[in-house]
């Protein structure tokens, strides 16, 4: 059991559905494990099994007590095409005191099921809202702040509010600089500066010896 989830933590990234397949056999041996049901629900998140996923995150909330997997809860029912469904969970969540991240996780997938739903302009109040609310004051939240202002820039942008947009990809890239959103992919896009290679030239190719000449020949 234990060789199971080893492998699946490492493969959640590369393959997510060996890493589920993993996580599976380990439940089948251990289902009565905390552990193991996360494993597994957060394997079939990975490989988009969202039916399983919210069946085992369900599973957990009742065998730990706790509210954290309500976020990724609603986004499997968004998942799902319930959006309805997604937003009745982010209203029960105000009532169990979820932690700041938590909360920005909430919003995120509340927004997405007011855009599922055509609200595109409660989606923007919400996440404008969250935006205000969760200030810079609080460093440990740096990276959710940036998912959120990746995402209010994303619903912008879905709206043809396209400068505006931009605007918000260049605070989400700031607040981001590991690279863990595509803010800064997303902002030179839009800029214009995206940039397509051709896998298929030899790039270490040895220079020829008329174009080292040609090269010398250049002006510094």
């Amino acid at each position: 059991m234990a060789a199971h989830l080893v492998v699946a933590g490492r493969l959640i990234d590369e393959d997510p559905e060996l890493a589920y397949a993993h996580a599976d056999a380990a439940r089948r041996r251990a289902a009565r494990l905390p552990i193991v049901r996360e494993a597994a629900a957060e394997t079939a998140y990975a490989a988009g099994h969202f039916d399983v996923a919210l069946s085992e995150f369900r599973a957990l909330r009742r065998m730990t007590g706790t509210h954290d997997y309500l976020p990724v809860m609603a986004d499997c029912e968004r998942a799902l095409g319930r959006p309805d469904a997604a937003l009745k969970l982010a209203k029960d969540s105000r009532q169990f005191g979820l932690d700041p991240a938590q909360q920005i996780e909430m919003v995120m997938v509340e927004a997405g099921a007011r855009s599922d739903l055509g609200q595109q302009a409660e989606a923007l109040r919400v996440l404008k809202s969250a935006i205000e609310r969760y200030s810079d004051r609080n460093p440990g939240l740096r990276s959710s702040r940036a998912r959120l202002r990746y995402a209010f820039a994303d619903q912008l942008l879905e709206q043809g509010r396209e400068s505006e947009a931009r605007s918000w990809f260049s605070a989400a890239a700031q607040l981001d600089p590991e690279g863990e959103t595509d803010a800064q992919s997303r902002l030179d896009a839009l800029d214009g500066l995206q940039i397509d290679f051709d896998e298929s030239e030899d790039e270490l190719a040895e220079p020829t010896e008329s174009s080292e000449t040609d090269a010398m020949d250049q002006p510094s």
